[in-house]
């Protein structure tokens, strides 16, 4: 019995080694941040319904099930709310799950503030954010993934190609989950089409990236759960056992829709006082 408790801890600290995180840090099986859209094109009911699919993802024994099935079992998570002109609001701070009670109590610190919106959409600047919010942790992942939802495109800040391509190149994944829906916003403007493929283009990078599509606000919680257990037990999308599971939206297919460009949203912000 000793041997393989041996190599563990060998394995651990090469680990720590290769990413040259402080030997004080916990290893855990992934650091996970959740980056929540907020911005104007979202009512309150639409971020109140973005806030209880993690909620309830994370009283929904898949997650734990996922998390179990890790080398270490046991994860870091963080969950924050962005929008434009600077509004990045941390709803929960980096948070050890490692068991039902953490999980529960993760969830139930996600209830006690409740979802501000504001005005423009940042997806770099929420990119940006986690980039240096994954140095400020005390915890080891051998990987690192920040996951983006929203509605919209990038019209705040630089391109959001500079800054996805700044987080993989510090060894950080980005997986998206765009909500797609054909209602106005709140301002009366039409949302971008193929917003799936945008994220597919432009946002989304790094080593095993993937999206999960929601059909519209009321299919995000099943979309929620569905990509939380993908990127803690590492599978690739489209798991037969998940299908059988849960009921999960579906990516719309691909063929014959063009991807919009990576700047349509800063094209949109030039005709428009606000978006």
């Amino acid at each position: 019995m000793g041997l393989p408790g041996a190599i563990r801890v060998l394995i651990l600290a090469l680990f720590l080694g290769l990413t040259g995180r402080p030997a004080g840090a916990l290893p855990v099986d992934l650091e996970l941040l959740f980056g929540v859209d907020v911005s104007g094109s979202i009512d309150e009911e639409e971020a109140r319904l973005q806030r209880q699919g993690y909620i309830a993802a994370f009283r929904h024994p898949l997650i734990m099930d996922a998390i179990r099935s890790g080398f270490l079992g046991r994860i870091a998570v963080s969950y924050y709310e962005w929008a434009g002109f600077g509004h990045m609001k941390i709803i929960a701070g980096w948070t050890l799950i490692d068991g039902r009670e953490s999980a529960l109590a993760f969830a139930d610190k996600l209830t006690e503030i409740p979802p501000q919106t504001a005005r423009r959409t940042a997806i770099s600047e929420a990119i940006e954010f986690a980039i240096g919010y994954f140095d400020d942790n005390e915890f080891a992942g051998k990987r690192r993934v920040v996951d983006i939802s929203g509605d919209g495109p990038n019209n705040w800040g630089r391109l959001v190609t500079g800054a996805r391509d700044e987080a993989v190149a510090a060894g950080i994944t980005i997986n998206g989950l765009p909500i797609v829906n054909d209602r106005l916003s709140p301002f009366g403007r039409p949302i971008i089409s193929n917003l799936d493929l945008y994220y597919r283009d432009c946002v989304i990078g790094g080593r095993g990236a993937f999206m999960v599509v929601a059909n519209d606000f009321n299919d995000f919680a099943a979309a929620v759960l569905k990509k939380l257990v993908l990127e803690i037990a590492g599978l690739p999308p489209d798991v037969p056992e998940l299908k059988a599971a849960a009921r999960h939206p579906q990516a719309r297919p691909v063929q014959f829709r063009l991807p919009p460009p990576c700047d349509i949203g800063e094209r949109r912000w030039e005709d428009f006082d606000d978006f």
